[in-house]
């Protein structure tokens, strides 16, 4: 067994700060070897203007990646058209899309232990033309599995999503029996494989304020969440809840559990983005592979400044080394067949 890994990371929107940032992670030093997947000639450029002094180095498969302070192992990728740093342009959106598909396809074939992703402009790809809802759905399409789960971390919480980009009015229909069936399984199983945690304690939220309050304030508690958690708990899951979510973002839940489950994207991450905003790290649970993500945007108006934080790209970077690690450790153990795609 190996203790280290190597990681694919996409410099994500050309004209945003994700291609300075990995510049800049590429000046510290690292455990972990890194292959930045993006155009050779725009690192170049960004590097040249910053006067960051990092040395490029080609990849291909079977080298090792550089890990040295100062050096920054590339794997180009063809297609970039003109840019310029925070100026949006549609004909660079195919590009960006084939650095995730050149991720997405090395880590499935083995050539590196994980990804993670500097930030994509959906608006801009859209505009292309090309349907693109996120770096989930394309992940999760790209992979053939049926589900996926948005779990946001930093150090202190990590809190996963029932649901995620849904207009409020629709999620109650959205919950389940069958999908927080899927969820839960998905999450519990994660943090066995990438937390090494042996029996994973989850909090659960209801959906309605005070937990529906005995069905005063709702009925999707008693109809669909408490008897899902009970049969899910006959499976052998540590599930608590559903507890009101109001209360349950507090020490007294927190200190004894490893997870938050929340129903709906604003009930579970404007709590996490207070606690920890700027480190905080976007993993997608459900994959075969390992995937990390900063918490933020393009921030057009940083690009090219050199002032852009790369904290949260750091954090991801670190986390997505840990994952991989805890994944080796357990024997390369991945989620089991049953998530897979029926259309795959």
């Amino acid at each position: 067994m190996t203790d280290t890994v190597t990681l694919a990371l996409t410099a994500g929107e050309p004209a945003g700060i994700g291609p300075e940032l990995c510049l800049q992670l590429a000046a510290e030093e690292r455990s972990a070897g890194l292959v930045v997947i993006a155009s050779k000639p725009l690192l170049e450029e960004r590097n040249r203007d910053l006067g960051l002094g990092i040395v490029l180095e080609d990849w291909a498969p079977g080298s090792v990646a550089a890990r040295a302070p100062g050096t920054l192992s590339v794997l180009h990728v063809e297609g970039l058209a003109t840019t310029a740093a925070g100026q949006l342009n549609t004909a660079n959106s195919a590009y960006v899309l084939d650095t995730l598909s050149v991720a997405t396809r090395g880590c499935l074939n083995g050539l590196f232990d994980g990804m993670v992703t500097a930030p994509v402009h959906k608006g801009v790809i859209n505009n292309a033309g090309i349907e693109f809802s996120g770096h989930t759905e394309f992940l999760q399409a790209m992979c053939g599995v049926e589900r996926v789960v948005m779990m946001l971390a930093t150090d202190e919480l990590r809190v996963a999503l029932v649901t995620t980009h849904l207009p409020l009015s629709e999620v109650p229909a959205a919950i389940t029996p069958a999908r927080l069936t899927q969820v839960a399984r998905i999450l519990n199983q994660d943090l066995k494989t990438y937390f090494g945690l042996e029996q994973p304690r989850i909090l659960v939220a209801g959906l309605n304020p005070h937990a529906g309050e005995g069905g005063h304030l709702g009925r999707e508690e008693l109809d669909v969440i408490e008897p899902t958690l009970e049969a899910l708990r006959q499976e052998g899951m540590t599930l608590t809840g559903p507890l009101p979510a109001d209360t349950l973002f507090t020490p007294h839940w927190l200190d004894n559990a490893d997870a938050a489950l929340a129903m709906y994207h604003d009930q579970g991450l404007p709590v996490l983005k207070f606690q920890g905003f700027g480190r905080a790290v976007n993993i997608t649970l459900g994959l075969p592979i390992v995937r990390t993500s900063v918490d933020h945007g393009t921030a057009l108006d940083l690009a090219g400044t050199g002032r852009a934080d790369m904290g949260s790209l750091r954090q991801a970077v670190q986390v997505g080394e840990r994952m991989a690690l805890c994944q080796k450790r357990m024997g390369g153990q991945k989620l089991a067949s049953g998530n897979k795609a029926s259309n795959v």
